[in-house]
C-alpha cells in the first residue's frame, strides 16, 4: 500500500486521530528506513471475557499488524489494581492480584483469535510498575500537576456533584500514561473513553523527551439493545468464547440500523464496499435479513470457522425459519415426581429467580413439548418412561425426564 492507502485503511472505522499528520509522518519514516512503528493497546484484564465491544480496538490493532508493524497487547495487571475510573461516577472496587491474574490468561488466549500470535508483543505493565518503587513513583507524579488531572471530565464531574474520588484513582491516567513511556510507543489505540488517557500519555513522553505518540481513538461499539455501549452487566453483549449458534442468534436480533455500525467496526470491508451493501437493501435489491446473516457468519469466522459460521446458520434457519428445535439439546435428569413449573425453571437454571419465572411463564415465554404455558401455578409430571422438551424463548432448550 502506498502511504495514503493505508492512512485510509488505518482511519476506517475511528472517532479520531490526535494527530493525522503525524501519523503520516511516521509512517513515511517507517517506509523509509524500514524500521516498524510500535503500536500499543493497553487493556485491564478486570473481567474474564472479551465481547465484541472489546475487538474494535483490538482489530485496529490487527490493522497496524497487517501493515507489518510491532503491535504490543499490554496487560494491566497493575493498573488493574487501581481500576480505571473512565466514564465512572463512583470508584471501582479494587480487584486482588489473583483476580487480575486468573483474567489475564483468558485474555491471552482470547485475543490470538485476532491477532498473530508470533507477531504480536504481549506485555504487562507490572513489569516496570513494580519495580519502580517508591522513589520512581514520586519523581513520576512530579511530571503532572494535579489541576491536569482534575481537568477530566469524569473528575470534575464527580466533584461538582459532591462525590468522593478516591487518591488512587487519580494516580490512573498517570500509571496510565507511563505505560507509554517504558514501552517507547509511537502509536496508542483507545475507545473514546479513554482519550484523556491517551492524551496523558502523549504529553509524558515529552516530559521524558521521546517523541509524542500519536493517538488513535475508536467508538464505542452499541450492544445488542442498540442504545448503551456493549457490556456484560447490561447483557447486551456478545462474547467471542460464546457458542456459534449463540453468537449468530444475537446478531440476528440487532436492529437493522445497527447493522451497519457492526458491519463498519467488525468487518474487514471498506466503507464502499459497505455502502453498495446498504444501498442495495435500501433500493430493495437485497434483503436485510440476508445481509445481516453474511454479517453473523463473517464475526463467527473470526473467531471460530466459516464451517461453524455455515452450521450456525443452518441451526438458526432450522429454528426459527422452520420453527424446528435444535439437532443437540442438552439432557438432564431430576426426581421424577410433579413439579411446579416455576420451581422446575429455577432448578433448571433456566430462570434466576423464581419471580423471573413467573413472568417468564406469565409472558408466553415457555413451552412444554412445543405447548405454550402461561398460568405460572401449572404443574408437570416427571417420570423415567420418556423426554419433556422445555423450551424458554426462541433459544434456550432442555430435555428433562425423571430418575428415582
Amino acid at each position: 500500500m502506498t502511504i495514503d492507502e493505508q492512512l485510509e485503511y488505518l482511519r476506517k472505522g475511528t472517532t479520531e486521530i490526535i494527530r493525522k499528520e503525524e501519523l503520516r509522518a511516521k509512517l513515511e519514516k517507517s517506509a523509509q528506513t524500514g524500521k516498524p512503528l510500535r503500536v500499543k493497546l493497553g487493556v485491564d484484564p478486570t473481567a474474564p471475557d472479551i465481547h465484541l465491544g472489546h475487538t474494535v480496538v483490538i482489530r485496529k490493532l490487527r490493522a497496524f499488524q497487517e501493515l507489518g508493524h510491532t503491535v504490543i497487547f499490554l496487560i494491566g495487571d497493575f493498573t488493574g489494581l487501581i481500576g480505571d475510573p473512565s466514564g465512572n461516577s463512583a470508584t471501582r472496587p479494587q480487584l486482588t492480584r489473583e483476580e487480575i491474574n486468573a483474567n489475564a490468561e483468558t485474555y491471552k488466549r482470547q485475543i490470538f483469535k485476532l491477532l498473530d500470535p508470533v507477531k504480536t508483543e504481549m506485555r504487562f505493565n507490572s513489569e516496570w510498575m513494580d519495580k519502580l518503587g517508591s522513589d520512581g513513583f514520586i519523581r513520576l507524579a512530579a511530571h503532572v500537576t494535579v489541576k491536569q488531572i482534575l481537568e477530566r471530565d469524569d473528575f470534575a464531574k464527580r466533584l461538582n456533584e459532591e462525590k468522593p474520588i478516591a487518591l488512587h484513582e487519580l494516580l490512573y491516567p498517570l500509571t496510565q500514561a507511563y505505560d507509554s513511556v517504558a514501552l517507547d510507543a509511537d502509536v496508542e489505540l483507545g475507545g473514546t473513553d479513554q482519550k484523556f488517557n491517551l492524551l496523558m500519555g502523549r504529553n509524558l513522553q515529552r516530559e521524558y523527551k521521546q517523541d509524542a505518540q500519536v493517538c488513535v481513538i475508536m467508538p464505542l461499539l452499541e450492544g445488542t439493545d442498540g442504545v448503551q455501549k456493549m457490556s456484560k452487566s447490561l447483557g447486551n453483549y456478545i462474547g467471542i468464547n460464546e457458542p456459534p449458534s449463540e453468537i449468530f442468534g444475537k446478531v440476528m436480533s440487532i436492529s437493522d440500523e445497527l447493522m451497519w455500525r457492526y458491519y463498519e467496526l467488525l468487518t474487514d470491508l471498506t466503507a464502499g464496499q459497505i455502502a453498495a451493501l446498504k444501498n442495495g437493501a435500501e433500493k430493495g435489491e437485497r434483503n436485510p435479513r440476508d445481509i445481516k446473516a453474511e454479517l453473523a457468519k463473517s464475526i463467527i469466522s473470526d473467531f471460530y470457522s466459516s464451517n461453524d459460521a455455515q452450521s450456525a446458520e443452518e441451526e438458526f434457519n432450522r429454528i426459527f425459519r422452520r420453527n424446528e428445535v435444535p439437532a443437540e439439546i442438552e439432557e438432564v435428569a431430576l426426581q421424577s415426581g410433579v413439579w411446579k413449573l416455576p420451581r422446575l425453571l429455577v432448578d433448571l437454571k433456566l430462570a434466576p429467580s423464581m419471580a423471573e419465572a413467573r413472568r417468564l411463564i406469565e409472558q408466553g415465554g415457555v413451552y412444554l413439548d412445543g405447548e405454550r404455558k402461561s398460568d405460572s401455578a401449572s404443574s408437570l409430571s416427571i417420570n423415567s418412561e420418556r423426554f419433556v422438551l422445555i423450551q424458554i424463548g426462541k433459544r434456550k432448550f432442555v430435555r428433562v425426564r425423571g430418575v428415582g
